[in-house]
């Protein structure tokens, strides 16, 4: 039984099979063989085996994302039976008597620089599938397994760190917990594990050569702990904890249905955050009031590619459709800072959060602006949608959103596509915003605060950045100051105010946001009832 402490980002308790994602870079040793027909027979096998594991990704894709975006994995595929590759790799087990792992890596290696060395674009978008196809047949090779995010059960997610499109591409029926080497509490994979309701646990020291993918792991979110093959007697303690747990569930469940409205009668709207389509379904179950920050920017991740104007008119119809007469916020893409996307070619910033992201991107390239406009503006006949714009810090940035906006009317009345332009609101998350928010509130229809980068521009402090966790405060007094001028400024013009950053959800805050008068808290779907729960005690 091994032991190990970490920081819990998410409270709760979950026992089961350790799933390990290790994508560090692998070290492979050079080393001599005896005899290397054996190497090439093993590499012929572990092709195979990587083929039979690209077919089921694509499978897979094909009916999550579309055929489009499952077209890498068939890219994948043929590169993996290209007869340059596959006699480079025999060549070199043959001439110099390696071991296939470091026959591939090498090969990897000189094919990806010679991709990247190219002046065809497209062709130096192969130097990663070339690496990625390498990676594979050397886990295949090692025994290692692939990196799969698709479980066969539910399981113990363990990695050194998970990015945003990892994140998105799990099947979240199968996560029970997360425990991570690195990560912050502001993180992807902390959002995420607040919206599904699972424990987990960041800046754990745990090697992850020593983890046997199916061991049993016991995560603890409320001591902070994972306990990595416990004893029968630990076991049964930590699930009579979660029968502890679930019952406080069940009756958090009584009040599905209640509104939220406090002792005094004051009502609060509590809406629930979302990445993508598919948590949809968490926002029902939670019975939320309608959806405050549906992060469009997930639809860009894990892509070769931009997502059309037809596939984002898919998602957001979809859930449009789903949520009825609910209403469904959607944040236009916020690509950039520690969200970054290769096809979109942002280059290496020495501050990514104070760089090139966001709206700015937006208006620097409004080709991609105008697409998703399109998509949204289509879909807003499908339901009750609203808009809001990312990292607004000027009237003149909304002057330019604006003129944007007449432009994408234009081009739909032409093309006599059906359409209505939505309630258009801002995301007030910059200094800069706050202090001019009686300005803008005459310009926008409602005002969503984020927190999250509120927070990080007014501390000057990283939120990604693990080692400024004691520095972070987000119950900082200048942060309550400016929630409740943008909530002023707001009201001013008849307009309405909500916070759609983590600390909507932090309890010990909620009487205080209620005397503010924020009308909206949009939160995980996982605390919507808890949030329920704390405002209908409030006197």
């Amino acid at each position: 039984m091994v032991k190990l402490n970490g920081k819990s980002v998410y409270k709760g308790i979950a026992v089961g099979p350790v799933v390990v994602l290790d994508h560090r870079e692998q070290k492979v040793k050079r080393s001599k063989v005896e005899n290397p027909e054996e190497e090439i027979v093993r590499v012929g096998q572990a092709v195979k085996v990587a083929q039979l594991q690209l077919h089921k990704l694509y499978k897979k894709a094909v009916v999550e994302v579309g055929e489009n975006s499952a077209a890498i994995f068939e890219v994948h595929q043929m590169m993996l039976e290209d007869d340059d590759y596959l006699e480079a790799i025999h060549n070199m087990i043959r001439t110099e008597m390696v071991g296939a792992e470091y026959a591939v890596a090498v090969t990897g290696d000189n094919f990806a620089e010679m991709f990247a060395g190219m002046d065809d674009d497209y062709m130096k978008a192969r130097a990663a599938d070339v690496k990625d196809i390498s990676n594979r047949l050397i886990q295949c090779l090692s025994g290692r397994g692939e990196n799969n995010l698709d479980f066969a059960e539910p399981s113990v997610v363990v990695a050194d760190d998970l990015s945003p499109s990892e994140t998105v591409q799990m099947d979240k029926e199968k996560i029970l917990a997360f425990v991570t080497v690195h990560g912050s509490a502001n993180s992807h994979t902390a959002i995420l594990a607040r919206m599904m309701n699972i424990p987990a646990l960041i800046g754990v020291p745990v090697d992850l050569e020593q983890i046997r993918p199916g061991m049993k792991a016991i995560v603890d979110g409320m001591q902070g702990e994972v306990i990595f093959d416990p004893v029968a007697s630990v076991c049964e303690d930590a699930q009579c904890r979660i029968d502890k747990e679930k019952e406080k569930l069940r009756l958090l469940q009584e009040l599905k249905g209640k509104e939220n409205v406090t002792l005094s009668g004051k009502r609060m709207n509590i809406y629930a955050n979302i990445g993508g389509v598919g948590d949809v379904g968490y926002v029902l179950e939670n019975d939320a009031g309608g959806i405050g920050l549906f992060r469009s920017e997930f639809l860009y991740l894990g892509r070769e590619d931009f997502p059309t104007e037809e596939e984002q008119l898919q998602a957001y119809r979809q859930v449009l459709q789903t949520m009825g007469e609910k209403k469904v916020i959607i944040r236009t893409l916020d690509i950039g800072a520690d969200k970054q996307v290769d096809y979109f070619n942002l280059g290496k910033e020495e501050n990514p959060a104070l760089g090139y992201r966001a709206i700015r991107i937006c208006l620097k390239q409004p080709d991609i602006f105008k697409t998703q406009l399109r998509a949204l503006f289509r879909a807003a006949v499908h339901g009750n949608l609203s808009v809001m714009y990312p990292m607004i810090t000027s009237t003149e940035e909304v002057e330019k959103i604006y003129a944007i906006v007449e432009e994408v009317k234009k081009e739909l009345e032409e093309a006599q596509a059906p359409f209505k332009v939505p309630e258009q609101g801002i995301m007030i998350e910059t200094p800069a915003a706050v202090m001019i928010s009686d300005s803008l509130a005459q310009m926008v229809d409602f005002f969503s605060i984020g927190t999250n980068d509120l927070t990080q521009y007014t501390l000057a402090i990283d939120r990604q950045n693990a080692k400024l966790d004691d520095f972070y405060n987000p119950h900082h007094e200048a942060i309550l100051r400016m929630i409740q001028m943008v909530v002023r400024s707001a009201h001013k013009y008849g307009k309405w105010a909500g916070i759609c950053g983590e600390l909507g959800a932090d309890l010990e805050l909620t009487e205080a946001f209620v005397r503010m008068g924020v009308d909206e808290l949009s939160v995980s779907p996982s605390m919507v009832l808890p949030l329920r729960k704390c405002i209908r005690e409030l006197a």
